[in-house]
This record gives structure tokens, sequence and C-alpha cells, in this order.
């Protein structure tokens, strides 16, 4: 059964309508009490036609309907995006609760471009939530309640699963869940390439690479054994796989995703403090 209270968009790209329709499909929230605004059509018209929501011609009229307000523009240009929002809110800047899902920009950030009296979640999803399987940290600002935390993780679990943390983890959680999903992508690509190399049709060694990492994450994540468990059970003596092993190990593909991980939080970190 659907809440009764009414979600806005600012910014209607992807990343709002994997959003929104995630809310829906899973019915906590009613088609005709979402809103959005974008400043472009085409992004307003395929949001539409994806959520059966409401679009307006100014953010404002969004913000004022808002219980819950999804910040979904990029981090450049956020500053002016937040100008309307700062004139909507003015009577009252503890309503809406404010979910920004912007990379980098720390909450201090929102507090001084709107109000120090803003409710707060900074959310850092994943674009797996597309599909419906985001991986989502996210952190309150002091004025955020309880019951605010509850409801933004109810929200993002709708479409994957969501961690509360301290807002020091959430440029971590940027360069590991937030970028991962390139770092899975380039490895399904070499797999595939791999399997062309030894003579499989492309779209075969496609499908057997993407299917064999969504495979093997599920089974780490159903059985909760540890990964390098799973890994051993994999790897017979003098077979096929410790020898790929070896190879992976001598092109140090452990340590360049370590650092993979470590360069993103740090870019992350950049980008906040800019």
């Amino acid at each position: 059964m659907s809440e009764l209270f009414n979600v806005g968009f600012i910014g209607l790209g992807q990343m709002a309508s994997a959003l929104a329709t995630g809310f829906l499909r899973a019915g906590i929230i009613e088609s005709n009490r979402v809103f959005g605004y974008d400043v472009s059509q085409t992004a307003a018209s395929k949001f539409m036609e994806a959520t059966q929501a409401t679009t307006f011609s100014s953010p404002e009229e969004v913000v004022v309907r808002a219980d819950v307000l999804f910040l979904a523009v990029k981090p450049q240009y956020m500053a002016d995006a937040l100008v309307p929002v700062k004139e909507a809110i003015s009577a009252d800047p503890s309503r809406p609760l404010v979910v920004s899902i912007a990379a980098g920009l720390p909450i201090l950030y929102f507090e001084q471009a709107l109000s120090k009296q803003i409710r707060l979640a900074r959310v850092m999803p994943n674009t797996p939530c597309l599909v419906g399987e985001a991986a989502s940290g996210f952190a309150l600002n002091a004025n955020a309640t309880s019951e605010d935390g509850a409801l933004v993780k109810k929200f993002l679990e709708t479409v994957g699963v969501a961690f509360e943390l301290p807002e020091s983890y959430l440029d971590a959680v940027t360069g590991l869940s937030g970028s991962g999903p390139a770092y899975v992508f380039m490895a399904i690509e070499a797999l595939a390439d791999g399997g062309v190399k030894v003579g499989l049709p492309r779209q075969v060694a496609l499908k057997l690479a993407a299917q064999t990492l969504k495979g093997s994450a599920e089974m780490y994540l159903q059985t909760k054994r540890h990964p390098g468990e799973l890994k051993d059970a994999v790897t017979s003596p003098a077979g096929t796989t410790i020898a790929g092993v070896a190879a992976l190990e001598e092109r140090g593909f452990r340590s360049a995703l370590i650092e993979a991980v470590e360069r993103g939080t740090t870019r992350s970190r950049e980008l906040g403090a800019k």
C-alpha cells in the first residue's frame, strides 16, 4: 500500500526515472503524487512516459508540493538548480526532506546553499539502480530524524540494497560501488575478449562472461561464504583455474582493483572540496 506523501524530483534523467519507477513498482508511492522538473523537455517527457507522473515548467512548483525532494542534478549544475529551491523553501526550510544523489557534494554544501535548517540525506547510488540492483550508501544531516532515515532506506531498498553510514564513508562508497560498475563492465568485456581469442563467437562469449559474473555474485550473496573460500572451491590442484589465477596474480589483478577504488575515493573527495 502506498504512503500518502508527495515525492518531487529536480532533474529527470535516467537515475531519477529508475528511482521513481522502482518506488512505484514497489507500491510505496502513487504516480499522482510524483512531480518533476527538468530543464530538458525531452528528459521530462521520458520521465512522464516511464512514471505517469506530473511535470512542471518551473522547479518551484515541484518543491512546494513535495514532502520528499530528490535532487538528481549533475554536480556541475547543482548550484544553479538550488537557487529556486532555496526560494521555494524560504518560509520553512525544514520541509521537504531533501535527498541528494549528486556524487561528491557534501552535506555542508547543501546547508550553505539552502539553509542550515534543512533535513537532508546525501545518497550515493549506482547505475544498476536502472535494473533494480543498486548498491547505495546514505548519510543524514543533524536535522534529519530517525524516521527520515528509515524512509530513505525504504525508498532505496526498492531498487537494491542500502546502508546508512557516517558521511565520512560516502567517498569510499563512491570509489567502490559508485564507480564499481565500470570496473565490472570492463571485466565482462575483457573476459569476452579472452573467449573470442580462444575461438568463441563474440555474442556467446559476452553472454557467458556476463552470466559468470552475475552467477558468481549471487552465489556469494546467497551462501555468504568468504570469496576466497569460494575461489578455492573452484581451484583444483594443477588445474585450469589455478593457471588462470596465477596469470591474474602476475599482472596485479587484485592490486589494480584496490587502487581503482582508492583513486575513485580520492577523486570524490577532491570534487567535494571544490
